[in-house]
């Protein structure tokens, strides 16, 4: 059996972590407990920690292992940074050393319907959005308090991003490199009472929504979140408190999906918003090794302690080549494409401090086979306790989408500029006075390597894969995949066909 899917038999379980509020059927929710605006609101201030509850459920979801429930307790499922790691795998800048965990991805071949790989990225994302209407069921009106409108606004925060992942996972969008094919079909939509919708518009949308549809969504959770968040809240816990969302990362999301839509302007305006108050990260935070949501330039992530980690299914076990799990006992490593590599000049701190010499002289260590291997990745670090932070979103990534959509609007002077701020703690050499998209482009695979875009920048941009420009790949995966090819998009698993009476057959991506 291949280890990165599931059969037929094994989709009918889901566990009750990933299931905890659903009802009879697999999208259906069951809220349990009710409250007005008012007691909302005045909850918040008696006792505020009774309502992050709700959104600590959230997160942790997030960070759980084993989405699917599968007896077999698959090391590749581990809800969100799954999803983002098996995506990293289907581009053309990471390399395995051997075929393991995540090599189907890597194959680009696990997106058939009764695939573990998009049943898990599928049960990931409903469940966040059913949680989020959960929390959002809480109101019968949007509150008065920054703490409430706290609440509801990273309610609305996650749904939007959730909606913002699916579609790109689950539909082409694209008609060509310019022109969205707004009447695609989409996904399932999922909503709150404080949405007002009559039970047979709920039920309309159930079944798969034109893109349009899901983009109007994505758009007006978004801007509903950073409209809410920019109220007053605080999010709680000092640096810790990361974990939440406050109006940076709401702008920051609400930035993502204005660049995958396409309306630069307002992907630029909110880029340099989210990123207001955040430092680039110098020469010290990238060796570091990605592991401490503390780092200045962290927005958001996940401040992972003893009892969260998931130890070997995680996404530093199959990432970081520098702890003993999957990539440093070298049965999974994973390095940079030479391609990539040599994209970086040699005045590039980020050649040095997180790739490996390509003869393997840089770093040495027995007991981790799988950092000495050529090109091997060392951006992520580790600890003896397993308790690595996950990062969610930074402030480079902003610096680049405000970059990006100026050289899309055709200023290559002012793209240049902003890129600058990135490149003068990066490449003290770097000065360009004009950049193109290709040229931003270039430096956000270096930047973000490993952080789960390469995919989505792929199919955002129409690019293809061209593996075949690396010397690196494993054998038999150096080929080529055409922008717009079926093998972009994952199939409806095979449970929502069987479940949701508002999809069957005809509605299956081929």
């Amino acid at each position: 059996m291949k280890i990165t899917r599931i059969s037929t038999l094994m989709l009918g379980v889901v566990a009750a972590v990933t299931m905890n509020s659903c009802g009879e059927k697999f999208l259906d929710g069951e809220i349990t407990s009710e409250l007005d605006a008012g007691t909302a609101a005045s909850l918040i201030e008696t006792d505020p920690d009774a309502l992050n509850a709700y959104l600590n459920g959230i997160w942790s979801f997030m960070v759980s292992f084993n989405v699917t429930g599968s007896s077999s307790s698959p090391h590749d499922d581990f809800s969100y940074m799954s999803v983002l790691h098996s995506t990293d795998m289907m581009s053309e800048d990471i390399t395995c050393y051997n075929f393991h965990w995540f090599g189907y991805d890597y194959q680009f071949d696990n997106r058939m319907s009764t695939y573990r790989r998009t049943l898990v990225d599928w049960l990931t994302f409903y469940t966040m959005i059913e949680k989020s209407n959960e929390i959002l069921d809480l109101f019968t009106e949007e509150p008065e308090t920054p703490e409430a409108k706290g609440i509801m606004g990273q309610a609305y925060a996650v749904r939007g991003m959730s909606y913002y992942y699916l579609i790109q996972l689950y539909q082409q969008y694209l008609k060509d490199a310019n022109t969205f094919d707004y009447d695609a079909k989409g996904v399932p939509m999922r909503y709150s009472k404080i949405d007002n919708l009559s039970d047979e518009e709920k039920k309309d949308r159930a079944g798969r929504n034109t893109v349009k549809m899901v983009f109007d969504q994505i758009e007006s959770d978004l801007t509903k979140s950073v409209d809410l968040l920019n109220a007053g809240y605080q999010r709680p816990g000092g640096a810790s408190g990361k974990d939440f969302i406050d109006a940076s990362v709401a702008n920051g999301l609400l930035a993502r999906y204005y660049l995958m839509s396409q309306q630069w302007q307002k992907a630029a305006d909110a880029a340099k918003a989210a990123r207001t108050n955040y430092d680039i990260m110098d020469e010290k935070g990238l060796k570091d090794g990605f592991t401490d949501i503390t780092n200045g330039e962290w927005m958001w992530g996940f401040d992972h302690n003893s009892e969260t980690n998931t130890s070997l299914a995680s996404f530093f076990s199959h990432m970081s080549n520098l702890v003993p799990g999957y990539a440093g006992l070298k049965y999974s490593g994973h390095g940079i494409s030479d391609w990539l590599y040599n994209q970086m000049s040699d005045t590039d701190l980020r050649k040095a401090n997180w790739f490996n010499d390509p003869q393997g002289s840089l770093y040495s260590n027995p007991e981790l086979p799988g950092a000495s291997q050529p090109y091997a990745i060392l951006k992520f670090g580790g600890d003896a306790n397993w308790e690595m932070d996950y990062v969610y979103m930074r402030a480079s990534e902003m610096v680049l989408i405000e970059a990006e959509a100026y050289a899309h609007l055709g200023d290559g002077a002012k793209a240049a500029t902003v890129l600058k701020e990135l490149m003068e703690k990066r490449d003290p050499a770097w000065n360009k006075t004009s950049v193109t998209v290709n040229d931003v482009w270039i430096q956000r695979r270096i930047e973000l390597i490993g952080e789960g875009f390469s995919f989505f920048d792929l199919k955002r941009l129409y690019e293809g894969i061209d593996r075949t420009k690396c010397s690196n790949h494993m054998t038999g995966f150096e080929f080529v995949v055409a922008a717009g090819a079926k093998d972009w998009t994952y199939q409806i698993p095979y449970r929502e066909i069987q479940e949701n009476d508002e999809i069957d057959e005809k509605d299956q991506n081929q």
